[in-house]
């Protein structure tokens, strides 16, 4: 089973909470009663979020946590890296691999299309898409991916065009 973390999980509910009020600052504690959670939790995910650079953060009796970005540019990717680091699904597509088997491994390169292919997905749902009420899956803009060149050849032959 594919899964994310319990963290990461938290810092997405946390940067959906900061998109819809993006134009004020906020505390740790603030934000940890908004969301109902706990403070040290919130704390631990703040910081990975400002150390992935989705958030800034300002010192001060006027200060708190915002986001560094537009809400339409940063996407689930960029929340996943921040606090999980990189997106790997095996071992081998992870620049630190420890693998016994990388160097005979007949699925490698597929492993990589499959990470690849997970990563864009989550890369194109963008926080500003979290936004929308619960509801509306009908407003919401389907994940688009680019035919492989077997497919694009295939609707070629059949229809001489691409249609999609």
């Amino acid at each position: 089973m594919l899964r994310i973390g319990k963290l990461t999980d938290y810092g997405i509910v946390l940067m959906s909470y900061l998109a819809t009020k993006s134009e004020l600052q906020h505390s740790a504690h603030s934000l940890s009663e908004a969301v109902q959670m706990p403070l040290p939790t919130v704390k631990k995910v703040l910081k990975a979020l400002t150390q992935g650079d989705l958030l800034k953060s300002e010192r001060g009796a006027h200060g708190g946590y915002s986001l560094q970005r537009q809400v339409d540019q940063i996407s689930v990717a960029d929340i996943i890296t921040a606090i999980e680091g990189p997106i790997a699904l095996t071992e081998c597509v992870s620049d630190e691999s420890h693998c016994v088997q990388e160097d005979h491994c007949s699925i490698q390169v597929n492993s990589a299309r499959i990470n690849n292919a997970v990563y864009l997905a989550l890369d194109e749902v963008k926080l500003s898409d979290m936004l929308l009420p619960q509801g509306n899956l009908e407003t919401v803009s389907p994940i688009n991916f680019y035919p492989s060149a077997k497919q694009m050849k295939s609707a070629n032959e059949q229809d001489g065009e691409l249609n999609g």
